[in-house]
């Protein structure tokens, strides 16, 4: 596969922002023009986009699906529109593919175009899906954060900055509350694949965002396991992830 590190200007940020992203190369014979099915990877909240590519071997699980990995950074945002910073859910959710597709040969068709993330980057790739289910046909968690009102204990100070002085979480911003409304809707809903260590903080919260999912019926497979909040179950499990995603061959 090709790596890329891509620097470029985000007209929403007002900033310079940067992704890596992982191509595959063409094959002898190939047509030209083909687009990549594509992984929004995001990453934690402590984390950055480099940190998928250094800590796991995500290039050569990707490598044999030929599927595109892109991975922005996103800073301590929880991919949210800051209410003391950046606009960071306007960057992920629209101004990202856009660019992203314009730069590589990316697919913009739906059922090609999925997200996943661990931690902080767990409740990304959810709330992508759950709140733009018209363009993500499927998103992973790992370890995620998903009970951002449960979290908030653990990160006040950040929450301060990403939602205001009292800390107080939207619908649009609360993954139950966008569960509810895709269940409760007649559009399209994503696929849903959930994991967590049983020996994780976040494992109880993740337990009841699973029990809540399935009452509405949605469409989530969940798996967890020995593991805590590290890199080895996030290795373990990225692999499952890509294999249980709807990746078509060409």
């Amino acid at each position: 596969m090709a790596f890329i590190q891509c620097n470029f200007s985000s007209k929403t940020l007002a900033i310079g922002a940067s992704m890596n992203v992982l191509l595959p190369e063409p094959k002898p014979g190939q047509q030209p023009g083909r687009k990549y099915p594509t992984v929004y990877l995001l990453h934690g909240l402590s984390d950055d986009h480099t940190a998928w590519m250094r800590w796991t071997s995500i290039e050569r699980y990707a490598r044999s699906k030929e599927v595109a990995i892109v991975m922005p950074a996103v800073n301590r945002s929880f991919y949210t529109d800051m209410a003391g910073g950046y606009p960071y859910w306007t960057f992920i959710s629209e101004e990202l593919p856009e660019i992203a597709r314009s730069f590589f040969p990316l697919s913009d068709k739906r059922e090609e175009t999925f997200a996943a993330g661990l931690s902080m980057g767990g409740y990304g790739a959810f709330k992508l899906a759950l709140r733009r289910p018209d363009l993500f046909a499927a998103a992973a968690s790992l370890s995620g954060a998903l009970d951002i009102k449960r979290s908030k204990p653990h990160w006040q100070k950040d929450f301060g900055y990403i939602f205001g002085p009292e800390a107080d979480i939207p619908p649009e911003d609360d993954l139950f509350a966008l569960a509810e409304k895709v269940a409760a809707s007649e559009g399209p809903k994503p696929a849903l694949y959930q994991a967590c260590g049983t020996e994780d903080y976040l494992y109880g919260s993740n337990r009841d965002f699973l029990q809540h999912a399935r009452a509405l019926g949605l469409d989530l497979q969940y798996e967890d396991g020995p593991g805590n909040h590290n890199w080895e179950f996030w290795d373990e499990y990225i692999r499952k992830v890509l294999d249980w995603l709807p990746i078509r061959s060409a």
